[in-house]
C-alpha cells in the first residue's frame, strides 16, 4: 500500500528530503561544487528512472527533469539538502542518440567523478526490474567493490511485473551482491520502496 505524504515524513530519519533544491550542473569534475560534506549519487542506464526516483524521494514533481527521450541527462546535476548534504543525478548510460565522441566525453568525466570525489558516501544504482544486470550495471558494481563505496540497488518499475515476479527477481539479485551492497524493489509511480530508500540514504549521509 502506498504511503501518503504524512506517513512518508514520519518514516524517514533526520534528513529532510523535501527541502531539496537544485544547486548546479557540471560537465567536468572541475565544475563540481567544493568537495566537502557528503554526497549520494544516483546512477543507471538511460531510462532506468533516476529522475523519477529523485522526484518521488523528495516529494517534488519537477525537481529532476524527466523525459521520454533516453539519455537526456548529460551533466552531473547537484541537489542540496543541507549545507553539507547533497544528492547527485549522474548522466545516464545507454542509447542516447548522440555522437560516439560525446558519449566518450560523458563517460570520461563520470569516471573522474567516481574515482576522485572524496565526499561521495554511497551510490544508488537503478536497474529496470525487467532488464537487470546489464553491462553498465555490472561495471558500477565492480567499481563499488574496487573503491569501497557502498552501493544500493533499486529494481525500478516494479509495478510493471506481477508480485511473484518481483520477489523472484529480488531474490535473484540478492544472490549477486558483494559486500556493502543492498537491493530493494522500487516503483516511483506507486511509491513502493520510497521509505526504504530514504532510510538507506539517511544512514549514509549521517555517518
Amino acid at each position: 500500500m502506498a504511503l501518503g505524504p504524512k506517513n512518508f515524513r514520519m518514516s524517514i530519519n533526520s534528513v529532510n528530503f523535501q527541502t531539496a533544491q537544485f544547486l548546479t550542473s557540471a560537465a567536468t569534475l572541475a565544475q563540481c561544487p567544493p568537495d566537502l560534506g557528503r554526497e549520494i549519487a544516483f546512477c543507471g542506464r538511460s531510462n532506468a528512472g533516476k529522475s523519477s526516483a529523485l522526484n518521488a524521494l523528495t516529494g517534488q514533481k519537477n525537481l529532476a527533469r524527466t523525459s521520454r527521450t533516453p539519455g537526456r541527462t548529460r551533466l552531473l546535476n547537484f541537489f542540496v539538502l543541507s549545507q553539507d548534504q547533497r544528492l547527485v543525478d549522474l548522466p545516464g548510460y545507454g542509447y542516447a542518440k548522440v555522437p560516439a565522441s560525446v558519449k566518450q566525453n560523458w563517460h570520461r568525466h563520470l569516471d573522474q567523478y567516481l574515482r576522485n570525489r572524496q565526499c561521495l558516501r554511497g551510490l544508488i544504482l537503478l536497474m529496470d526490474i525487467r532488464h537487470p544486470f546489464r553491462e553498465f550495471d555490472r561495471m558500477m558494481m565492480d567499481w563499488s567493490v574496487q573503491s569501497g563505496v557502498p552501493l544500493h540497488i533499486l529494481l525500478t518499475k516494479a509495478d510493471k511485473v506481477q508480485r511473484q515476479k518481483q520477489q523472484s527477481n529480488l531474490v535473484a539479485a540478492q544472490a549477486r551482491l558483494a559486500d556493502d551492497m543492498t537491493v530493494q524493489l522500487f516503483s516511483s509511480t506507486q511509491h513502493l520502496g520510497i521509505n526504504q530508500l530514504a532510510n538507506q540514504i539517511s544512514t549514509w549521509l549521517e555517518i
